[in-house]
């Protein structure tokens, strides 16, 4: 079903409002591209009017019949020609037309052609500030009030007020039509200013969900292959002396390079767009440190790990899983990175501890500290990380050689 057709179904639209609806959005169309064609009409059409009430039609309402026939011919066309530029400049066509309605009234011709001058008292109403209409009414006021002055026919109600009522009507219909525009035209910017604002999140997110991948991939495959290079080493070096020590670390590799392999299917698997095959292994925790820690001891670094305290001890909440991944991911980045730069030799120490307040992860190596370099994506994966739960990130040399990374996450206390 097309748009169009949509449209002519909705409930509750008869087929005479679809049919006006269509003229009225096509003359609109026509006069926004040809806004000549419709001013020329309008213009012709009441000319043509008010030269045929000149021809003898006002002599029945005008006070005095014996106004010259040219004065007459000549004030209709005062009155209806200005009406080219009523919507360009529509107070000096008033202007224009009040001159010649004064002079109407003055001669006691009264045209009928003087009720045009609604036509630009509209525009006024419809384009100008409020306050042109002050002057509006002073140039509708000056020949309506010459009139009644010099020729009284009957009581200032009959001949005034009525005509005063016209006018406020026609400025009231005015600022109606206005307000109905600026209503529309203010929901229109604000769709727009909405789906600007909806593209400016969509492409947030996007980058947001690229560096979340980016960092996943970095801590996943670079400490998986830091771990097989130092695995790899060691196997080499034993391969002359101890061939059973060599085997071992050879199916330490077979066995970390499919850990490293699953870990990448498992986040790939996330960025399909068939959500039914994408895995859902659970994130780590921090009940996954011992095995992370035993992979790095098998690659050749020496660790030792404390805890003190229990993750769950009153009286602050236990870790959200995404702030215990945030700890695995930085205890994971940060032995990674002794066992790239540390050195032979090296040894490391992680200390986690459990405060009512917030949860420390120190991380120690003993190594020479990896030259001076721009931050790569490890350290600012692990602020990144950190900022995600209000936490801080530390780094830097220790005064006695060696490394020190420090995380500090906030916890909540227990509710009451």
């Amino acid at each position: 079903m097309t748009t169009e057709t949509a449209r002519d179904t909705t409930p509750g639209t008869t087929g005479l409002s679809r049919h006006t609806q269509r003229l009225l959005t096509r003359a609109r169309a026509v006069d926004s591209r040809r806004p000549w064609l419709w001013d020329t009409t309008l213009t012709l059409f009441w000319t043509v009017a008010a030269l045929v009430d000149a021809s003898g039609g006002w002599r029945t309402t005008a006070p005095d019949p014996s106004v010259p026939v040219w004065l007459v011919i000549t004030l209709s066309l005062a009155l209806a020609l200005p009406l080219y530029l009523r919507r360009r400049n529509p107070t000096a066509v008033l202007a224009v037309m009040a001159c010649a309605a004064l002079v109407s009234a003055a001669s006691g011709a009264f045209l009928q052609a003087g009720y045009l001058q609604l036509i630009p008292l509209f525009h006024i109403a419809l384009t100008r500030p409020p306050r042109a209409l002050l002057g509006a009414a002073a140039l509708l006021l000056t020949p309506l009030l010459t009139g009644a002055l010099r020729f009284p026919r009957g009581s200032w109600d009959q001949h005034v007020v009525p005509t005063l009522w016209t006018y406020a009507l026609v400025a009231l219909l005015g600022i109606a039509v206005r307000s109905r525009k600026d209503h529309t035209a203010s929901l229109v910017d604000r769709a727009r200013r909405l789906e600007i604002e909806r593209d400016q999140e969509v492409r947030l997110a996007a980058a947001a969900e690229r560096t979340r991948i980016a960092r996943e991939m970095h801590d996943i495959i670079g400490h998986n292959l830091s771990v097989i290079t130092g695995l790899a080493d060691g196997g080499r070096y034993a391969a002359a002396k101890n061939p059973e020590r060599a085997t071992q670390a050879l199916d330490a590799i077979g066995t970390t390079s499919r850990e490293a392999l699953a870990e990448l299917r498992r986040l790939l698997g996330v960025l399909r767009d068939d959500e039914q095959e994408a895995a859902r292994d659970p994130q780590p925790t921090l009940a996954d440190l011992d095995t992370l820690i035993t992979g790095v001891r098998k690659a050749g670094l020496p660790v030792r790990f404390d805890a003190v305290g229990t993750p769950d001890a009153p009286p602050a909440q236990p870790l959200t899983p995404g702030a215990q991944l945030t700890v695995y991911r930085t205890v994971q980045e940060a032995l990674t990175n002794t066992l790239k730069h540390a050195g032979e030799g090296a040894s490391a120490t992680v200390l986690l501890t459990y405060a009512p307040g917030e949860v420390r992860a120190e991380i120690t190596n003993t190594g020479a500290p990896a030259p001076a370099a721009p931050p790569g994506q490890g350290l600012t994966g692990m602020r990144e990380r950190a900022a995600l739960y209000d936490g801080t990130l530390e780094s830097g040399p220790l005064p006695t050689g060696g490394w020190r990374v420090t995380l500090t996450l906030p916890r909540l206390p227990r509710p009451s």
